[in-house]
């Protein structure tokens, strides 16, 4: 793929709760960014390493480590931080949470962003029907400007099945996770908010441990390699509109295990960039969006009516979306679910992600000298237990 693109020319705006914005394999790929959550020190100021994580993902070039560090699958984007309170940096209110969110939208609308990652969600509709519907606005008019959004749409599939949002409302590219496999994952949430998936297991990426490397689990994840998926099209397309890219990462993704054109769990499939960037077919009618933008949004937990992308057994670990202690409020509204496990990596001879094509499916994989590394098509292994630190679970809803 990177023979073809690295997502040249492509500004990804990330929405989240602050960056390490020194971190060596992210080091000059932030554009100036900006702080909406209220809370001292900036945009560069953090509670914890999820948006480091997110970035990493899309835009790490892998330099940190001698050069062995974790490289993201679009390295040539250049990524917009904008941070919000997302309960890792003080107590908010909910209204406040989905309104940083949208201040953030018209902002990176603003800054020339094509494309939005949100890996953020609240469950929120009963509580705040006017906030949601000012969100709903704001990003229908970000999508006539012709940006794209992309959303993680939650972890709580076992918890309920809540619908959150931004990732349930309409015009928003709701990303489910995928394992090993290419199996929807227990915790990934199901609903016709769900309309890609890419892989949200065993991920390596760029954080604020002692390290600098973490392994995470969750459909934050996932909706990030979908980001740099449409960036990577986009930079070598450039004529092309949100939703001739988005069409193009629709109609080339790997199918429902099913055969179906799309399901609640996988939505129309996997999304594979490899494929979009070589054989990308018809991108279709500049105007017309391939997912609906006028319908409203979910009012009910939905739930999946086909078996075939059969979530895997239940995620292990539990939720822990911080290798590090994070101060959360106790008093916080009802929101999605976390970003799932994160846990710092031991650095033994240096740390490398690479990228591995396993059924169709792009997965970012630890490799680790001195510990064997699987050849290219077969399942990636995550070290025994023995190598992987202990980290206690914590719970922060606002990340999924």
């Amino acid at each position: 793929m990177w023979k073809t693109s690295k997502g040249q020319g492509i500004t990804v705006a990330v929405i989240d709760g602050g960056f390490k914005l020194d971190h060596p394999d992210l080091e000059g790929q932030f554009l100036p960014g900006k702080d909406f959550s209220g809370s001292p020190g900036g945009v560069g100021s953090f509670g914890d390493g999820h948006g480091t994580g997110i970035a990493s993902l899309i835009a790490g070039t892998g330099r940190g480590m001698g050069g062995t560090g974790a490289q993201g699958l679009a390295p040539g984007v250049r990524v917009l931080p904008l941070k919000i309170n997302n309960g890792s940096v003080g107590a908010l209110v909910a209204s406040d949470f989905l309104g940083q969110i949208g201040q953030a939208i018209n902002y990176a609308v603003d800054q020339g962003a094509k494309v939005i990652n949100i890996s953020q969600g609240m469950e929120a509709v009963t509580t705040m029907p006017e906030d949601v519907a000012k969100l709903n606005s704001t990003i229908a008019a970000a999508r006539a400007k012709g940006v794209l959004i992309v959303s993680s749409v939650g972890n709580e599939a076992q918890k309920g099945n809540p619908v959150e949002y931004p990732g349930a409302l309409p015009g928003v590219v709701g990303v489910a996770a995928l394992d090993h496999d290419a199996s929807v994952t227990a915790e990934s949430e199901q609903g016709p908010q769900v309309v890609l998936a890419a892989p949200g297991m065993d991920m390596i990426a760029g954080c604020i441990s002692p390290t600098g490397y973490c392994k995470s689990h969750g459909t934050s994840d996932a909706a990030a390699l979908v980001s740099a998926s449409a960036a990577l099209v986009w930079s070598v397309h450039k004529d092309w509109t949100a939703n001739q890219v988005l069409r193009v990462l629709i109609n080339t993704a790997g199918k429902p295990h099913d055969g179906s054109v799309r399901n609640d769990l996988g939505g129309y499939g996997a999304v594979r960039p490899r494929v979009a960037l070589t054989d990308p077919g018809d991108p279709g009618p500049a105007d017309v969006s391939p997912i609906p933008i006028a319908n409203p949004a979910p009012t009910a937990s939905p739930s999946a009516s086909v078996s075939s992308l059969a979530p895997t057994s239940p995620a292990s670990p539990v939720d822990s979306p911080s290798e590090v202690a994070v101060g959360v409020p106790t008093a916080q509204p009802k929101a999605g679910a976390s970003s799932g496990s994160s846990s710092a990596l031991p650095i033994v001879g240096g740390v490398v992600a690479g990228l591995l094509v396993v059924a169709g499916v792009v997965f970012v994989v630890l490799r680790r000298r001195k510990v064997a590394v699987p050849p290219v098509g077969s399942v990636a292994v995550p070290p025994p237990p023995s190598q992987q630190p202990s980290v206690p679970p914590e719970d922060n809803p606002y990340m999924k």
